[in-house]
């Protein structure tokens, strides 16, 4: 018997959105502030996922320069009818606060590697919009609504309003069709209909520890919703020892071998500070429908790290290279970058061919145009490397390589420029906003050409080294802590209170800043990141 393994897609791949379009499978989910927008990944198994494409790809579709940390795309649903892929998904402007300013759009394509069309604008209501294609045709948008007014639920409940493709706009009444249970935070509604019923399946209990999934159901489409009686069908909650934290934001497919299953979002955290390195995973279960038409799982409702494979024929991928040596045309898959999308404005693969051109922008606290690029970390135990040339001269101009979670939590290892020390080579981190120089002193690399920069991460555990051969490394700084790169500790769930919302993962990478102004640039050799869980 063949088992799958969770979570199937690691790190930083939350708020996952699952369709079957003939003998393939497609999970969408969340990328936040990082372009480009929505990861898409495909599998024939249900078992084996490699990253396939991003359909937010233009300026066009998603403007993000200056969006907060954690804002930008928020939970994108796929689906598909009549020879078209549709995809809605939020642009979040602002979530501090009492408001939350967040716009849903719609692209299309006939291919799912494109290309996708220019976004139809839906509303702002609310977040975690998804596209209902009922028997009849209709389509119907649903999301959450937000309700900023003192003393109210702040998770309003679940509205639809049908959407006219002939018009490309909504049309008739909002209509709210759920107000959630007693679990609260009710969100990412996804309709679905079987035999008599439309089924509502929602996420409920907010994004920690409580997160959970809620399935409702009506024989009308407008309601009334009825809850299931064994509420929730899915949750971690009140059982640390589970290896899947966080379990809730679910969606549901069928095989064509008749198998029901549903991926969901998941944690693993570190023990015991219950701090989670990767981020928001995506995990998968197998479920069947009762005599009763309610939705379960095969044993209880806490998810399961091995799961029964479908009975489908299982198709093995090829293993991905761990270096990129940037000799090819187009910009690797699993790099991203900061709100702002790639361009030849920055970064360049041809100018200097075999190198990475970056050109220096702004610091690593901005919220508008870095110049960096990075990749997921999806493996508690990884080492990444690097070789930079670069010539400073003058200390607002660095480049180098950096671990980040976000504007205001990063490590960064880089080469500037000082006035006495010349051209030499520092450590910094920003602790919560906090900056903070953490080599024991900064080490000066007189005319070296090219500087090579490695970190390992083992749990939570990093040091970082440099080299000047890629043969004798140097440790540089103290042995430091990954597990502060994660929303646990940023939000500080750990004490009750919550400071800053995190939603995203760590990711590791390249960045060059020129706080000057001159775009003073720099050359990357190769980057390599190797996983040893």
């Amino acid at each position: 018997m063949s088992m799958i393994t969770n979570p199937i897609l690691k790190g930083f791949n939350p708020d996952p959105s699952i369709l079957r379009v003939g003998e393939d499978y497609y999970i969408a989910t969340s990328t936040f502030e990082w372009t480009p927008g929505v990861q898409i990944h495909h599998s024939k198994d249900l078992k084996n996922w490699s990253l396939l494409t991003h359909p937010l790809t233009r300026k066009s579709q998603l403007n993000m320069i200056g969006n907060p940390d954690s804002g930008g795309v928020w939970a994108p649903c796929l689906s598909y009818a009549n020879g078209v892929f549709y995809l809605v998904y939020t642009n979040v402007k602002s979530l501090t606060g009492a408001y939350k300013d967040t716009h849903n759009y719609l692209i299309t394509a006939k291919d799912i590697m494109g290309p996708w069309s220019e976004p139809v604008y839906l509303n702002s209501s609310g977040f975690d919009p998804s596209l209902f294609h009922d028997d009849d045709g209709k389509k119907w948008l649903l999301n959450m609504v937000w309700d900023h007014r003192q003393d109210k639920n702040p998770f309003h409940g679940i509205v639809m309003q049908q959407y006219s493709e002939e018009e490309h706009r909504l049309i008739g009444p909002t209509r709210q069709i759920f107000k959630g249970t007693d679990l609260g935070c009710t969100e990412a509604p996804h309709m679905y209909k079987k035999d008599d019923y439309y089924y509502l399946m929602v996420a409920e209990g907010g994004t920690g520890y409580e997160h959970a999934v809620t399935i409702a159901r009506s024989k009308s489409l407008l309601g009334e919703y009825v809850v299931d009686p064994l509420n929730p069908m899915l949750t971690s909650r009140n059982h640390a020892d589970l290896l899947l934290q966080k379990a809730g934001h679910a969606s549901l497919v069928k095989t064509q071998s008749n198998e029901w299953y549903i991926v969901h979002l998941c944690s693993r955290p570190l023990k015991p500070q219950m701090r989670c390195i990767l981020g928001r995973e995506t995990a998968i279960q197998k479920v069947y429908w009762t005599d009763d038409g309610w939705l379960r799982l095969q044993e209880g409702n806490n998810p399961k790290v091995e799961v029964i494979a479908p009975q489908l024929s299982e198709h093995y991928l090829e293993e991905e290279c761990e270096i990129d040596h940037f000799n090819k045309d187009q910009m690797n898959i699993h790099l991203s970058a900061l709100r702002d999308f790639a361009s030849e404005e920055w970064v360049s693969l041809t100018t200097r061919p075999g190198y990475l051109r970056m050109t220096g922008r702004e610091s690593l606290n901005s919220l508008h145009k870095q110049s960096l690029l990075a990749r997921r970390q999806q493996a508690f135990t990884f080492e990444a490397e690097t070789a930079v040339q670069f010539d400073p001269t003058n200390f607002q101009q660095m480049a180098g390589l950096v671990y980040y979670y976000n504007t205001n939590n990063h490590y960064y290892l880089y080469i500037s420029h000082d006035e006495e020390l010349g051209k030499h080579i520092g450590l910094i981190s920003s602790d919560k906003g906090r900056y903070n120089e953490l080599s024991f002193q900064k080490v000066s690399v007189g005319e070296s050409a090219n500087i090579f920069f490695k970190i390992t991460v083992d749990h939570q555990n990093l040091q970082f080294y440099y080299s000047e051969d890629s043969v004798r490394w140097e440790k540089i700084g103290p042995e430091l802590d990954a597990s502060i790169l994660s929303d646990d500790y940023i939000t500080n769930y750990e004490d009750g209170s919550a400071t800053e919302l995190a939603f995203t993962g760590a990711f590791i990478g390249m960045a060059v800043q020129d706080l000057t102004g001159q775009q003073k640039h720099a050359d990357f050799d190769y980057f390599k990141y190797i996983e040893h869980d």
